[in-house]
């Protein structure tokens, strides 16, 4: 019966012959017969099998019904161009294609297409192909191509790579995993995660290891198989399993000991002096810290003693700065000689030294120790040749007697030095409270500023600096001033020691700082082009860890070019403290801030330190300005000044000019920049544009 079916649905589309139908019921792959409007008129039993549907069922379908749905539309388009312009299409030529079964489910297929003018009529005849175990079996190799390509990158990394399953055991290693720990990888495999610890991994309650973090990666340490503790930088990556229970993590890690050691070093260099590699200021507040805690605890003592040597800068003005360094080495191996290993003995800069007696009992004999000290480590000195009769004045503190913080204790130490200084030299002086009353006015001062940095009753005025050779004014130089509503008027040269001996230099520093930086962006705004500003910086500043920091983030908050700052510093900065200094100055110089030599020559006048230091600019003191009276004035220090500043690839400016005349020999000298009363006074910012425009008009 279907046998007659088929020949009368065949009789009617095809050649009574039967050949057609037999030739494509023949075939081994499914085959349609499709006229031009997409719909099925013959179909063979592997098209039944392919796409689960009865003959009868199939002949009345169009061929779109047997494609996803997302694809009819782009495939009702394209076959009706196909059965306009018919061409052999190949199997597997085209885009990819799927079928759809009966039951809904998809297969991949290939098709090849021929056209086919049967009684008049164009029909496409189409050979489909279910491809579904070829795509398994290419996704099979392209799997496993991956698996190899992905266990050649681990093994090319050259960093430890662990995989391990969610409760933490090894369940592979990378090369540089075994180089890095010493155990080969049929070693690692099935350990714990644990065993490789150099210290206590956090545990959960259960006793599983913690292996999920808040950062992403952090500092930790392995344990060689020698024993060897190895730093490293770990980073857990959860892994995720295609099952429950196939959950990882993916540990990386790296060997840091060279980043601990250069961390190391780098710390050492910023809490030592560079000179004796003894603690600086900041370690030493360090370890008072932690000194005056423990005496609180223990109910001790502590006794500060702060050492000055006499008359040092003699030797180093006669003798050269090489002598002065080698006696300060010798003193300082000599006071290390005298304490206890408990003991503490820094360096401050320039010639003081502090010694911190730690733990001391009630009734130590400190008069004793300090004559042998005395004796021992001021004996004369022989350095290169020279024998150096060495003096000091010795300043002491008791704690908690004579200071409650640390700062109060060196404060009051220093009091007590400079009234050993007063009382002769070479003497020792302990802290009285009856000493404070020779600074009752710097205290007051100090009281007063304090409240007046909080009262905002500070302000910033600025002087232009012009440039000689264009007439424009290129920098201003920020000028702190305070008014106070009981003190009237305070000159600077009055606060701001106090500010320096009262430890608020930083923070009136980083005050001017921000606000002068903030001021000059608005002001080039303004007048259209950049400014540089100069800011004065005092020895207790440039000595702080803090300060570069907070150069950098007034840089970036402010938005100002670090090319336009300018860090004043002065002369006698770089003799006290060179070893420091250099760091610091160097520092400023990555981040692209220029270092000025402020009121050269009124100090020490040094070309060493000029070739030294990182110096960009240098600034003749204005005494030397004053003294040129007309055009041919003798100013043979000034002539020397500029010459040799450039010589040394440095800008030259003069300060304190007040006169056309001055300004005259100034420039043929060859000078780059001068300020002073002739062009302006310091000015409040919003009058800075007004006056640059007037000078450079």
């Amino acid at each position: 019966m279907e046998s007659r079916v088929e020949g009368a649905v065949l009789a009617e589309v095809v050649d009574p012959d039967d050949r057609l139908r037999l030739v494509i019921e023949a075939a081994p792959s499914a085959m349609l017969l499709v006229d031009a409007a997409g719909q099925i008129v013959l179909a063979n039993g592997e098209a039944e099998r392919s796409f689960g549907y009865e003959r009868d069922e199939l002949l009345t379908l169009r061929v779109e019904d047997l494609i996803p749905a997302r694809f009819r539309h782009h495939h009702d388009v394209e076959r009706a161009s196909y059965v306009a312009q018919p061409e052999r299409r190949s199997m597997g030529v085209g885009r990819e294609l799927f079928g759809l079964r009966r039951d809904g489910s998809e297969m991949p297929v290939e098709i090849g297409l021929n056209p086919i003018v049967i009684g008049g009529q164009r029909h496409v005849l189409a050979s489909v192909i279910d491809i579904t175990e070829r795509v398994r079996g290419q996704e099979a190799l392209t799997l496993a191509r991956e698996d190899r390509l992905r266990r050649s990158i681990l093994d090319a990394m050259p960093f430890s790579v662990l995989v391990t399953d969610h409760h933490g055991r090894i369940l592979t290693a990378n090369p540089a995993a075994e180089e890095l720990l010493g155990h080969r990888q049929a070693d690692l495999i099935g350990r714990w995660l644990t065993d490789i610890d150099g210290v206590e991994r956090p545990r959960y309650a259960d006793g599983a290891p913690v292996l999920v973090r808040d950062s992403p990666e952090e500092e930790w340490v392995y344990r060689h198989r020698s024993g060897a503790m190895i730093p490293v930088n770990e980073a857990i990556v959860p892994l995720a399993g295609a099952h429950e229970g196939e959950a990882g993590h993916v540990v990386v890690a790296y060997d840091i000991a060279h980043r601990i050691e250069s961390r190391n070093r780098v710390e050492h260099l910023a809490t030592h002096d560079a000179l004796t590699n003894l603690p600086n200021r900041t370690l030493l507040l360090r370890y008072l810290d932690q000194a005056v805690e423990t005496c609180d605890r223990t109910g001790g003592q502590l006794a500060l003693l702060l050492l000055d040597l006499d008359h040092f800068k003699r030797i180093n003005d006669s003798l050269g700065h090489h002598i002065g360094d080698e006696l300060l080495v010798v003193v300082a191996e000599r006071l290390l000689a005298m304490v206890r290993s408990t003991d503490v003995v820094a360096r401050l800069g320039g010639d003081e030294f502090v010694l911190v007696l730690d733990d001391l009992e009630p009734g130590t004999d400190l008069e004793g120790r300090l004559e042998r000290l005395m004796a021992e480590v001021l004996a004369p000195v022989v350095v290169h040749g020279y024998e150096l009769a060495v003096t000091g004045s010795i300043g002491g503190t008791l704690y908690p007697t004579d200071g409650g913080d640390p700062v109060t204790l060196l404060k009051h130490g220093d009091i007590a030095m400079y009234q050993a200084k007063a009382a002769g030299r070479n003497t020792v002086r302990w802290f009285a409270p009856a000493m404070l009353e020779d600074n009752n006015d710097k205290l007051s001062l100090s009281a007063a500023l304090r409240q007046a940095i909080e009262a905002d009753e500070l302000s910033l005025v600025y002087q232009p600096q012009v440039d000689l050779g264009s007439g424009e004014v290129v920098g201003v130089e920020a000028l702190a001033r305070w008014t106070s509503p009981s003190l009237g008027s305070v000159p600077p040269d009055r606060f701001i020691p106090v500010a320096e001996d009262g430890g608020m230099i930083a923070q009136l520093g980083e005050w001017v700082l921000r606000n002068a930086c903030s001021a000059v962006v608005r002001m080039q705004e303004e007048l259209g082009r950049p400014l540089r500003l100069a800011v004065n910086v005092s020895p207790r500043q440039l000595r702080g860890t803090a300060w570069i920091a907070e150069i950098a983030e007034a840089i970036a908050v402010t938005g100002l070019d670090p090319g336009q700052l300018e860090v004043e510093i002065t002369e006698g900065i770089l003799i006290e403290d060179s070893g420091d200094v250099v760091a610091t100055l160097n520092a400023l110089r990555e981040l692209g801030v220029s270092v000025v030599v402020d009121d050269f020559g009124r100090g020490y006048s040094s070309l060493a330190y000029l070739t030294r230091f990182p110096i960009d600019k240098i600034k003749i003191d204005r005494s030397f300005i004053s003294e040129i009276a007309d055009i041919d004035s003798q100013a043979a220090i000034v002539d020397a000044i500029i010459v040799m500043a450039h010589a040394l690839g440095m800008t030259v400016v003069a300060e304190g000019v007040e006169t056309e005349l001055q300004e005259r020999y100034l420039r043929e000298r060859g000078c780059d920049e001068v300020q002073g009363y002739h062009y302006s006074p310091g000015i409040p910012a919003g009058s800075v544009v007004m006056v640059a425009r007037a000078l450079g008009a």
